[in-house]
């Protein structure tokens, strides 16, 4: 088998995360898309941020196939020494053993401790049809009891393991989150390339929650002027409410270097009037205006007391819900 290209570069000496993936055996190509295997030490992550909603993080994947061009968690194949943020997209690394290693780690979780399985890249990208890592970790999932599991994805895939996913709810606290960052396909299409339609994410939470596996939606990154009209967001809601949807809950766009650096061109060519404005948003800082992000949220307040759906957070106590700033749970989808 072919070796993956950075084993072919001997300077600099790579080490760690680069060196593993630099000895990952390719193991297939399409549409510009290469799927390598990546030997792994650990699964299990724990998160260093003070006010993140969970604890652990698992994601079964390196890169997504999705091509989200907003997509902020580029910046992980930086660790790999690949530092072109395309390649995010275009060189998925396949974890192995991802299961046994979990088997081993689950030891280090306590009780009341939140796990989430996809907050880097996408556990249900195409690479899962084939590979059923993501299903191999949920089926070690069901053999426990009194986890608190929390899934993000863009796909309808996730509908392939609801056999799986109700095993685990019977013993565990189990909730799926479908991101949704507009209803309009066309636009959709434009910002998400491989990603699943939105309305095919909608169905796919209306099924889980008919099967009573808890779903709701996730709308994030809200791009300013391009989805963030009251109107669309409450479309979005009210769709969330009639297809069954527990709850919503959106953040606002978050540009790191690597994200501008894919996300800039792309609006300069699809949204070149909206150049300036961004240029001037984002002038020196990752993150939109507090104030623009408090009109968010305050926004869909409104529209969740307006179609009576709650926030996914109000499960938590005041205190404790009061912990997670909208800007930091941004950097989480």
């Amino acid at each position: 088998m072919a070796t993956s290209p950075l084993f072919q570069n001997s300077e600099p000496k790579l080490v760690g995360i680069a060196r593993l993936a630099a000895q990952g055996d390719s193991i297939r190509e399409g549409h510009d898309v290469e799927y390598f295997t990546l030997p792994t030490r650990s699964l299990l992550n724990r998160c260093t941020g003070t006010r993140m909603p969970f604890t652990w993080t698992i994601n079964p994947y390196r890169g997504c196939e999705f091509a989200c061009k907003y997509c902020y968690a580029r910046y992980t194949h930086e660790f790999m020494e690949m530092r072109d943020g395309v390649d995010f997209e275009r060189k998925i690394y396949v974890k192995q053993h991802a299961a046994n290693l979990l088997r081993q780690e689950l030891r280090r979780v306590k009780p009341g401790e939140d796990i989430a399985l996809g907050t880097a890249t996408d556990p249900y990208q195409p690479a899962e049809k084939r590979y059923e890592v993501t299903r191999a970790i949920l089926e070690e999932f069901a053999r426990h009891s009194c986890l608190e599991l929390g899934i993000v994805t863009k796909s309808n895939l996730v509908l392939r393991d609801t056999d799986v996913l109700l095993e685990i709810a019977k013993n565990n606290q189990l909730f799926v989150n479908l991101t949704i960052t507009t209803l309009n396909t066309d636009l959709a299409r434009i910002l998400e390339p491989r990603a699943p339609r939105p309305d095919l994410r909608l169905d796919a939470m209306r099924k889980l929650n008919e099967l009573g596996i808890q779903a709701g939606v996730i709308c994030a990154p809200v791009l300013p002027s391009i989805t963030d009209s009251p109107r669309d967001l409450e479309a979005l809601v009210r769709a969330t409410a009639e297809a069954g949807g527990k709850y919503i809950f959106a953040n606002s766009l978050f540009l790191k270097p690597c994200s501008a650096a894919v996300f800039l061109p792309f609006l300069e060519q699809n949204f070149p009037h909206l150049v300036k404005s961004y240029g001037e948003r984002f002038s020196g800082k990752a993150f939109l205006s507090q104030s623009y992000r408090k009109r968010l949220s305050q926004l869909m307040a409104r529209l969740r007391e307006k179609y009576g759906i709650r926030n996914k957070y109000d499960r938590y106590s005041p205190k404790k819900r009061e912990h997670f700033q909208p800007q930091e749970q941004l950097s989480l989808f």
